[in-house]
């Protein structure tokens, strides 16, 4: 949505005009999949896809909330802000308002749209990016100093406690601490984090959304978990002072893996391959090597189908023509699997032939369209007056 449209709307469902807008971004992890829950680093980035939110302060004791294809205003009152977890739609804005007050910010009243451009069921973290726009709008106009790494630490609670979604650090973090032409290594546990420049010169990343409904099986998840937990209990036998499983070497873990056996012995694989690759993406970009990068983005799908098993058809479809294009350098699934989106390293003189031939031949294999994003990479949040 135009921005005027976005504040015409404003008026017509609060009877005023928006005064501010607040974004944040959704996020790509550039390499280090299913890593994040044994330890291991991962490596997001922000994207141009944001959550826009159009604010205007009321100082009334109710927050009201609508969105461009919800135009419905949810009105969430400001000392009951524990009774709204049942709601279709506001129910992310409500805690993270619950918890921003929990840990002493004056919430204020206020008018809130939210126009997302980030696609929702993509794995691209929309609900990161509502969570910690509205982290921002709610502490702007609580007039207090907030520290982003809190803001996403709040966010990331009001998803998991208040939501009741199952989710780690690393899409709040990306959506609150995403810097212009950086990816970010974090370490999911400690919070310790680098900006790396993400420079790509004559190429761009282009995210394809495969357009299965994007599901996480919750039930698929905690079985990969389950393996890589029993991995990890059963090479402590003999390293008992392991800490994690992303913590083994490729070497180490080839002296340990008879340990282990079928899938248990493949997940773990992938986990400690996957943590190296990580290792190697940051050298490939300090080094300016574009084209390691694109072939580690190539080994990491091929992990993810063969060891982790979390890609299936459409997602390995998608990637697997992506590779086929001469002037894409690697591409792979990115977020849970099981649908969602991949990213691709294309020359930007390629991309739109890129989009067309991928998009035609994803098509005529399927049976319905991929859509495609080419991206930037962003800051995370932004704030300005209207």
């Amino acid at each position: 949505m135009e921005q005027r449209e976005a504040q015409e709307l404003f008026a017509e469902l609060f009877g005023g005009e928006a005064e501010d807008l607040f974004t944040a971004a959704g996020r790509i992890n550039v390499i280090g999949e299913h890593v994040d829950y044994c330890g291991g680093k991962v490596f997001p980035a922000a994207l141009n896809l944001r959550c826009n939110v159009y604010g205007r302060k009321t100082g009334g004791n109710v927050i009201r909330v609508a969105a461009s294809d919800f135009k419905e205003v949810v009105t969430l009152e400001i000392d009951k802000l524990d009774s709204y977890k049942s709601l279709k739609w506001g129910n992310y804005q409500a805690g993270v308002a619950y918890y921003l007050q929990e840990a002493g910010t004056p919430i204020v009243g206020c008018d809130l749209l939210y126009d997302c451009t980030v696609p929702f069921g993509s794995g691209l973290s929309s609900s990161a990016a509502i969570e910690v726009s509205t982290a921002v709008a709610l502490s702007e106009y609580a007039g207090v100093q907030y520290d982003k790494v809190q803001l996403a630490l709040v966010s990331q609670k009001a998803e998991n406690k208040y939501a009741g979604v199952n989710c780690g650090i690393m899409d709040q973090f990306a959506s609150a601490m995403g810097k212009k032409d950086h990816a970010i290594l974090l370490d999911c546990s400690t919070l310790e984090y680098e900006y790396v420049p993400l420079k790509l010169g004559d190429y761009c990343i282009v995210v394809a959304n495969c357009n299965k409904p994007h599901n996480l099986v919750e039930s698929k998840y905690n079985v990969r978990r389950h393996e890589v937990e029993t991995a990890l209990k059963e090479i402590r036998k003999v390293m008992p002072d392991l800490p994690c499983l992303a913590a083994l070497t490729p070497k180490q873990f080839n002296e340990v893996k008879y340990l282990l056996s079928g899938v248990v012995s493949e997940r773990a694989e992938h986990v400690v391959n996957e943590c190296e690759r990580v290792k190697k993406a940051v050298e490939a970009l300090k080094a300016g090597d574009l084209v390691e990068l694109g072939q580690l983005l190539n080994e990491s799908h091929y992990s993810l189908r063969d060891l982790y098993e979390v890609t299936g058809r459409e997602l390995d479809t998608l990637s697997a023509l992506a590779r086929k294009e001469t002037d894409c350098l690697g591409s792979r699934m990115i977020g849970a699997g099981f649908g969602g989106c991949t990213i691709s390293i294309v020359k930007k003189s390629a991309v739109d032939g890129f989009i067309r031939r991928v998009g035609k031949a994803y098509y005529d294999a399927i049976g319905y369209r991929a859509g495609f994003y080419e991206t930037s990479i962003e800051d995370g949040i932004t704030v300005s007056k209207l």
